[in-house]
């Protein structure tokens, strides 16, 4: 079973398979760095930085179904209120490890 689903982007691209292979390269290429400086941030306790971050790969995430949207929400929780701080670390955790998966699984699946 995938980690990841493609209903929204397929319905997105509406049938068109080079759109569809251009959203997953461009995922592919933007949301991991995204992910390293999300966690990096966390580390040296910036709030704001880290929801940049997250905030900006939200509609990614959603697009490509991976249900992050809790962890997310706590990195948010985090900068605009300071809550939760002591949920932040395993939430950035949580969204690497989806992600790292998601991308081996997108690249195997359209041989990338």
């Amino acid at each position: 079973m995938s980690s990841y689903d493609l209903k929204d982007v397929e319905e997105m691209a509406d049938g068109d398979q080079d759109f569809m292979l251009v959203v997953v390269k461009t995922f592919l290429d933007e949301i991991p760095p995204d992910v390293t400086a999300m966690n990096e941030a966390i580390d040296s306790d910036n709030a704001k930085l880290a929801y940049s971050y997250a905030h900006k790969m939200k509609p990614n995430l959603k697009l490509f179904g991976l249900q992050l949207m809790p962890q997310i929400t706590i990195i948010e929780q985090w900068s605009k209120q300071g809550k939760n701080k002591e949920e932040v670390p395993e939430a950035g955790k949580i969204i690497t490890v989806k992600v790292e998966q998601v991308c081996k699984e997108l690249k195997e699946d359209f041989n990338l």
